[in-house]
């Protein structure tokens, strides 16, 4: 054999050794508190998180976008008057809690809200504590410092929440929305923590062409169902993660998707039951609103 040819096996070898170890690098169970954890605190506020790490979970999380262009921590572009409190502190009909955008309003409004003192029937188990849509920036420097008291390591799975209906409505354009999100995710040192996930598949193509180091996280929704290959081919490239809503997962479809090195973590899984299946299965982690639960799998 000659050096080229040794030199040459032992870059196929070292190549091969190192895909293997990335992707088996994230082999431990990944548990994730959906919004911070609803089933036990507001959703997507800085106590949900702080929650999230004393129950040793991934912190999971919404973005959205206020007037002045500040990154806030939430799922609905508006007040959910299932559980948000006006400035006054009165109650919402749904229709003003939607005619209410954060997108309409600059952050010092946004943050006037209350969003955790309204009793929410959907989560009885929430406890009921002042909280308001905290700026990403916040809530990172909070939780980073509860996790140092903890001398816990932080892990992040950040959601842009876009869709081509919404562009100029919630954002003013889906370019700036992901710089904007990507540039305070960078600056805070929490990108090598950090899987970025979206059901808009716009948004992760940006993601995986400039900033090509941060793991992708494919969100599809329950009506969504194609093969393996035809979810890669609608994406446009292999993301890290496949994150199916949990009715569609299949023995089958786990063993598809590591196959092609891609972990699997579904949401939302609210029951031990529903929980215990999906791990049997082998999912590599879930999405849920109790976190509590993780400590009860086998």
């Amino acid at each position: 054999m000659t050096i080229y040819n040794f030199l040459s096996l032992f870059l196929i070898v070292f190549l091969t050794s190192c895909s293997a170890s990335n992707f088996h690098k994230h082999q431990t169970f990944d548990k994730q508190a959906h919004r911070g954890g609803r089933g036990l605190m507001p959703e997507n506020t800085i106590a949900s998180q702080k929650n999230a790490i004393n129950y040793d979970c991934t912190l999971e999380m919404d973005l959205q976008m206020s007037k002045d262009k500040k990154i806030v921590v939430s799922h609905d572009a508006y007040f959910n008057s299932d559980f948000c409190l006006t400035p006054a502190g009165d109650s919402m009909t749904k229709k003003d809690g939607l005619s209410r955008l954060i997108y309409d309003m600059p952050y010092d409004s946004v943050a006037k809200y209350d969003v955790g003192l309204k009793p929410y029937p959907t989560f009885p188990k929430q406890k009921k504590i002042h909280e308001i849509k905290p700026l990403l920036s916040v809530l990172i420097d909070s939780v980073e410092a509860y996790a140092k008291e903890k001398h816990h390591i932080n892990h992040y799975n950040i959601e842009i929440k876009s869709n081509p209906k919404y562009d100029g409505k919630y954002y003013p354009t889906l370019q700036e929305y992901v710089d904007s999100a990507m540039k305070i995710i960078l600056d805070k040192g929490i990108a090598s923590r950090t899987m970025m996930q979206s059901f808009d598949v716009r948004a992760l193509r940006m993601i995986h062409e400039k900033y090509p180091k941060i793991q992708t996280s494919y969100l599809v929704g329950a009506n969504d169902k194609k093969t393996v290959e035809g979810y890669i081919d609608e994406l446009g490239f292999k993301p890290d993660i496949f994150s199916p809503e949990f009715s569609l997962v299949t023995p089958e479809l786990v063993k598809a998707f590591h196959e092609k090195h891609i972990l699997i973590i579904p949401w939302t899984p609210d029951t031990l039951e529903e929980m215990q299946r999906l791990k049997d299965m082998g999912v590599d982690g879930e999405i849920t609103d109790y976190p509590e639960l993780y400590q009860q799998l086998k």
